[in-house]
């Protein structure tokens, strides 16, 4: 195509990116709920969306003496099974990574013990899943 780079005819390119801006609205709504339930419990909230080249930790927080990483998920409804469910292998995975990164490019290296939770909100129900990975 030439002209305005990768913009399709079909206008589905712009479609796209509204959905994606939509998405992340709705998660940064599910992720300040989490936090404010977190809280609530009794966690610390140190970061939310951290981001580095390996990817992205919605919330991180320290919880008596554990540094934790927590990711959120949200769904309306169990038509696509529980949102602890999209946690994948993968995507822990990354989330590995990123906490690795985030580790070592602050003050604790390695020696703080750390966990990774799952924040799970299905529709108005928030459960919290400790040492999730």
């Amino acid at each position: 195509m030439e002209g305005k780079g990768n913009v399709r005819p079909d206008g589905q390119g712009r479609r796209n990116r509204a959905n994606n801006r939509n998405k992340r609205l709705v998660g940064n709504r599910y992720e300040r709920l989490a936090a404010d339930y977190l809280e609530k419990q009794g966690m610390r909230i140190l970061e939310s969306n951290y981001r580095n080249q390996n990817g992205e930790i919605d919330i991180i927080g320290m919880d008596g003496g554990y540094l934790v990483f927590v990711e959120v998920k949200y769904r309306k409804d169990q038509k696509k099974g529980d949102p602890a469910e999209a946690v994948t292998v993968y995507k822990q995975r990354r989330i590995r990574r990123v906490a690795e990164h985030y580790l070592y490019s602050r003050p604790y290296g390695g020696d703080v013990p750390c966990r990774f939770d799952v924040v799970s909100v299905l529709g108005a129900e928030v459960s919290w899943i400790k040492d999730a990975f």
